[in-house]
């Protein structure tokens, strides 16, 4: 391909880009801003496990959150996710969620994550690191995004009798 054709096309993709509807460009900066406001909360919500601040988790949980945990724990409410919080911190676990996806339905008000998990603790005096993958759902609720819910399947674990012990016997 010569230079002056890949000029040429290099040429009609930036047309074509800067003549998008104004609406599909505006709902992509929307998308973009409200993915980035998602993300921010992540980082919250991960920083506040690393300092041991259960208020700071539940800042991003509307208050009627659910969880559902690698081990199949189940817990409602915002009060009470801090609370089991409140017992996590006492150990030396800490969990980091990383996105991997974030969708927006903005007409809704409602977003997916989808990402992975890594969680390293300590167990019986063995160390113990475990992940998977998460799915959050989000709410949009007075411009500011909340968990509604989130659940985590582990994929992998290492590091003792921990790993060993099923949670759920069929």
């Amino acid at each position: 391909m010569s230079n002056s054709t890949k000029t040429c096309l290099l040429s009609l993709l930036i047309v074509l880009a800067c003549n998008k509807p104004s609406s599909e460009v505006s709902q992509e900066a929307q998308d973009s801003k409200d993915v980035m406001a998602i993300k921010e909360a992540r980082q919250i919500s991960n920083l506040a496990i690393l300092n041991r601040d259960s208020v700071g988790v539940a800042s991003v949980m509307m208050d009627n959150f659910q969880i559902i945990t690698s081990r199949d724990n189940e817990t409602i409410g915002k009060d009470a996710n801090r609370e089991a919080f409140i017992e996590i911190f006492k150990t030396d676990a800490v969990y980091t969620r990383t996105p991997d996806r974030v969708e927006v339905m903005e007409a809704w008000g409602m977003a997916s994550e989808y990402g992975t998990w890594v969680g390293n603790l300590t167990v019986d005096n063995e160390a113990i690191e475990i992940d998977g993958t998460y799915y959050a759902k989000w709410h949009k609720i007075d411009g500011k995004w909340l968990l509604r819910t989130e659940v985590f399947t582990p994929i992998h674990c290492k590091g003792g009798n921990y790993c060993n012990n099923r949670p759920i016997n069929p």
